[in-house]
């Protein structure tokens, strides 16, 4: 039949390593051109928007990184430890861990006698039944667990590069904000598009939206940076 090969394909649900990596880089980004709009509000030299540019994406940038290892590390080890009572209950207790495995298969609309065998099947491995038995009781697999290190490293390396696209301006030699507010946005609308890739929305939507919520937080920080400059002046 004409149509009988067709296939179709998913998103991505999880965005993979885009997502994290996208998410990060706006995170500098917007964090870094908030710091920076509101320290050129407070009419900062350059060389102190710099500054304080450069402290806000090492800052940013490394509490990232402590923060993405801490909390991969702290879901990674909860998961080995249910992992390793889960491998216990099926040393201790196949039987109950297969009549287990069974009710699954049968609430699912299998029949009893066919559950049951399925799942003897598939406990012959050990390993294959651990992974069967996580994947339903946990909703993970011993494979999937991710590294604290690669979360941490990514972390970093985007907030950095995101946090560091404000203060190139200043870099380069400008003398005003609004080099680093044109770049920062050009580079946030982008990250929005790229967000498109892990969404349904078209990328120019994703894109605007993101760099509408940019130029409000430079706005509002560099509004702030002017009141506290007249307060404290």
């Amino acid at each position: 039949m004409a149509g009988a090969e067709a296939h179709h394909q998913h998103r991505d649900v999880q965005g993979g390593w885009l997502r994290p990596a996208v998410f990060g880089a706006m995170d500098g980004l917007v964090s870094n051109l908030g710091l920076i709009s509101g320290v050129a509000g407070s009419s900062a030299s350059s060389q102190t928007i710099v500054v304080a540019g450069m402290a806000g994406m090492a800052a940013g940038a490394f509490s990232m990184a402590a923060g993405e290892y801490t909390s991969v590390a702290a879901q990674r080890e909860l998961v080995l430890a249910e992992l390793a009572v889960e491998r216990a209950e099926l040393t201790r207790h196949p039987e109950d861990e297969l009549a287990e495995l069974a009710g699954v298969f049968e609430a699912r609309g299998v029949e009893p006698g066919l559950a049951r065998e399925v799942a003897r099947q598939l406990s012959v491995d050990p390993e294959q039944a651990l992974e069967i038995h996580a994947r339903e009781e946990l909703g993970v697999g011993p494979a999937d667990l991710p590294s604290p290190l690669v979360a941490a490293a990514s972390s970093f390396g985007a907030f950095a590069l995101g946090a560091l696209l404000p203060v190139a301006p200043y870099l380069l030699g400008a003398a005003s904000l609004w080099p680093a507010v044109l770049v920062a946005l050009v580079g946030l609308f982008v990250c929005g598009a790229l967000v498109a890739r892990v969404t349904a929305r078209p990328w120019w939507f994703s894109g605007l939206r993101q760099l509408a919520l940019g130029a409000a937080a430079a706005g509002l920080t560099y509004l702030l940076g002017t009141v506290f400059d007249t307060a404290v002046g």
